[in-house]
C-alpha cells in the first residue's frame, strides 16, 4: 500500500487563489499581482522565515506565466546541476513552444560564489528565470553582480489568522485530515498556533502527529496537551497581541528598571519563546535606555542601539546573545529618568510659552538690517573665554531662570554632569 505523502506536502496549495499570506506581494496592484498581469516573471530571491511558502510560491509563480519548473537545492547541488538545468532550458527554448523555464534554488544562500558565478551569465542572458529562496539576509549571502539582476521580495511570517486557516483546510479537506472527522478545540488551536509561530510547515507537522495520536486512542477532539505532546514541549501561553502580552512585556521593563538583570533576562526569554518579535523588545530596550538610564550611562543607548544593528545583521537565532548583553547591561546599569523628567517639563514650558521671542543677542545677524535691529549684538562666544563658559542668557525673557534638567546622583550624570551643571548655574545665579 502506498504511504501517504505528510500532511505539509498534500496542503500545498494547488493556485495563487488558495495562498495564504504574503498580500503585501500578491494582492491586487502590488508587486506580483503586477508582474503576472503582464504574463513575464523577472528574475526574483524570496526571502523570508521558514514555513511562509517560499517553495510552494515559487512553483505556482512558474506556472502562471507558463514556464517549466527547475527545482535545485543548494544544499545537494554544484555547477554540474546548473550546467545540467541550463542546458535543459536552452532546449525547452529551442522547441516547438519555445517553453520558458524557471530555475528554482531553495537556500540559495549556501551556493559559494563560484556556484554563483556560474549561474549568472544564464540569468543575465535570460536562458533562465532564477527563484532563489532565502532565510538569509541576500545582502550578506549572493553576490552583488546577482543580486543586482534580481528583485528581492521579503516575505513575512504568517500571522494566527493565515495559520489558522491553513490548518482549518486541513481538518475539513480529503486530501488532508477531513476523512478522520476530527476537531480542534480552542485551547489546543492557541497552542498550535502558538507552537507553530509562523510557520505552516510546523502548523501542519504538528498538526498531523496530534491528530495520529487522539484518533489511536479513539478520540476526535484535539486537545492542547496533544498538541504539547506532538511538539515535545510544553507550549508557553504567550498572546502576542492580549493581555499577557502586556504582562509580560510591563515585568521585563520593570525588572531592568529595578536592577534584577535574573528577572529580565526570564521575561525576554519568555516573550522570545512566546514568538514575539525580537525587534519588538530590542525597541523597548532602545527607549528604557534613555528614559530609565539616561545620562547616569550615556553608553547604554549606544548598547541598546548596537545590539539592535546586530541582532540585523545576525538574525535568529544567534541574535539572542546581543539581546542578552544589552538587557544584562541596562539592567545592571546607574537609573535616572532626569532626561524624560526634563523633556516632561520643558514640554510644559513650550505649551504656555509657544512663542516666546528668542534674546536678540543670540539670533544670527546675517545682513545689515538684521546688525540694525539688533540681532546678535553682546553675544558672549564661550569659546573665547576660559573653560569655554561664560555666564549669558539663552532662554525667552519670558521664561528666564527656569531649569528642566536635573541630573541625578548616579553614575556619570552623578560624577561628572551634575557638579558641572551645578557649578555653571551657580555662577549664572551670582550674576
Amino acid at each position: 500500500m502506498r504511504q501517504k505523502a505528510p500532511l505539509a506536502e498534500r496542503m500545498r496549495p494547488a493556485t495563487l487563489d488558495d495562498f495564504v499570506g504574503q498580500q503585501h506581494l500578491l494582492g491586487p496592484s502590488k508587486f506580483l499581482a503586477n508582474v503576472l498581469s503582464t504574463g513575464e516573471l523577472p528574475s526574483i530571491i524570496l526571502w523570508g522565515p521558514p514555513g511562509t511558502g517560499k517553495t510552494t510560491l515559487a512553483k505556482l509563480l512558474s506556472e502562471q506565466v507558463d514556464a517549466e519548473f527547475v527545482a535545485l537545492s543548494a544544499v545537494l547541488s554544484g555547477v554540474k546541476d546548473i550546467r545540467e538545468s541550463v542546458a535543459r532550458a536552452k532546449r525547452a527554448s529551442a522547441g516547438m513552444f519555445g517553453t520558458k523555464t524557471v530555475l528554482f534554488i531553495d537556500e540559495i544562500h549556501r551556493f559559494n560564489k563560484a556556484q554563483q558565478d556560474a549561474l549568472l551569465p544564464h540569468v543575465e542572458r535570460g536562458v533562465v528565470t532564477l527563484i532563489g529562496a532565502t532565510t538569509e539576509n541576500p545582502a550578506f549571502e549572493v553576490n552583488r553582480a546577482l543580486l543586482s539582476r534580481c528583485r528581492v521580495l521579503v516575505l513575512e511570517s504568517l500571522d494566527e489568522s493565515n495559520i489558522s486557516l491553513i490548518v482549518d483546510r486541513a481538518l475539513s479537506e480529503v486530501r488532508g485530515l477531513g476523512e478522520l472527522g476530527i476537531g480542534l478545540s480552542a485551547d489546543g488551536r492557541g497552542a498550535l498556533i502558538s507552537a507553530a509561530d509562523g510557520d505552516a510547515r510546523i502548523a501542519l507537522n504538528t498538526l498531523e502527529v496530534a491528530a495520529t495520536a487522539v484518533t489511536g486512542r479513539g478520540g476526535n477532539v484535539i486537545e492542547s496537551d496533544d498538541i504539547e505532546e506532538a511538539v515535545q514541549r510544553k507550549i508557553i501561553q504567550y498572546d502576542k497581541a492580549g493581555e499577557e502580552h502586556y504582562k509580560v512585556v510591563s515585568a521585563f521593563i520593570k525588572s531592568m528598571r529595578g536592577s534584577d538583570p535574573d528577572a529580565a533576562l526570564y521575561y525576554m526569554t519568555r516573550m522570545l519563546e512566546g514568538g514575539e518579535d525580537p525587534l519588538f523588545i530590542l525597541r523597548r530596550m532602545v527607549i528604557f535606555a534613555s528614559e530609565d538610564i539616561g545620562n547616569a550611562d550615556p553608553q547604554a543607548l549606544q548598547v541598546a542601539m548596537n545590539a539592535t544593528d546586530a541582532f540585523r545583521f545576525m538574525g535568529m537565532p544567534e541574535g539572542v546573545l546581543p539581546m542578552t548583553q544589552a538587557a544584562t547591561y541596562l539592567a545592571t546599569a546607574p537609573k535616572s529618568n532626569a532626561v524624560m523628567a526634563a523633556y516632561k517639563d520643558v514640554l510644559g514650558a513650550v505649551r504656555r510659552q509657544p512663542n516666546a521671542p528668542v534674546p536678540k543677542h543670540i539670533v544670527n545677524a546675517p545682513t545689515q538690517l538684521h546688525k540694525a535691529l539688533g540681532h546678535g549684538r553682546g553675544y558672549k562666544y564661550p569659546h573665547n573665554f576660559d573653560g569655554n563658559f561664560v555666564v549669558e542668557r539663552y532662554l525667552p525673557e519670558a521664561l528666564a531662570g527656569e531649569e528642566y534638567y536635573h541630573p541625578s546622583s548616579n553614575g556619570y550624570e552623578g560624577d561628572v554632569i551634575k557638579p558641572r551643571l551645578d557649578k555653571w548655574r551657580a555662577a549664572s545665579e551670582e550674576e
